[in-house]
């Protein structure tokens, strides 16, 4: 490799480094604030480099926050995957993914009527409900009613305000609340077993 090469390698090397740099300060600023108040000089700041330079990799505000909630869902899912009908390493992985993204993903709640975060939110409810299926297929019953009524129901316990009202507001360790979490789903499944969950 010539030096040429190599200078150029390395140089679009730091540019990648430092746009992965200002969207991490982009998505560490939307968990401690609301997205309207997260301005340019703070992610710049919080990234180390000028504004300057965050509108030479973005454009705009706009664009920047596109990109970051871009980057941010690529990651979601990635985090979020977990082996089909393993119930037990599937909660481990999505508590994980909670004590990674969950106080931003409840800050983005909050701001649902933000035409920017309303679709990536509803978009958010449809990958948990796929991830729901794919993790608890197997165990659900047989006709379309009952498995309707089961999903919802799988849903609503592995949701991240199940892991917020364990994890936040009652202040359990991390453990306890996957713990808590499985013996939900478990409860949910035992009672689709028996024909309660209609």
């Amino acid at each position: 490799m010539s030096s040429r090469d190599y200078e150029m390698r390395a140089r679009a090397e730091s540019v990648t480094a430092t746009r992965w740099r200002i969207l991490r300060s982009v998505l560490d600023l939307a968990t401690e604030r609301l997205t309207v108040e997260v301005t340019l000089d703070d992610v710049a700041a919080r990234a180390g480099v000028s504004v300057r330079t965050v509108l030479r990799h973005f454009g705009d505000r706009e664009r920047l926050l596109d990109a970051a909630f871009e980057a941010a869902a690529a990651d979601i899912i990635a985090e979020r995957l977990a082996p089909a009908d393993d119930p037990t390493r599937a909660i481990a992985v999505l508590v994980d993914h909670y004590e990674r993204r969950g106080d931003l993903v409840l800050r983005l709640l909050a701001q649902e009527e933000n035409p920017r975060i309303g679709p990536a939110m509803a978009t958010g409810r449809l990958v948990h409900r796929e991830w729901v299926v794919n993790v608890f297929g197997t165990a659900l019953p047989g006709g379309m009613q009952e498995q309707e009524a089961v999903i919802d129901l799988l849903v609503v316990a592995t949701d991240v305000y199940a892991w917020k009202l364990l994890r936040r507001d009652r202040g359990l360790g991390r453990v306890v609340v996957e713990a808590r979490i499985l013996a939900l789903t478990a409860a949910v499944l035992a009672d689709a077993r028996e024909g309660k969950s209609e």
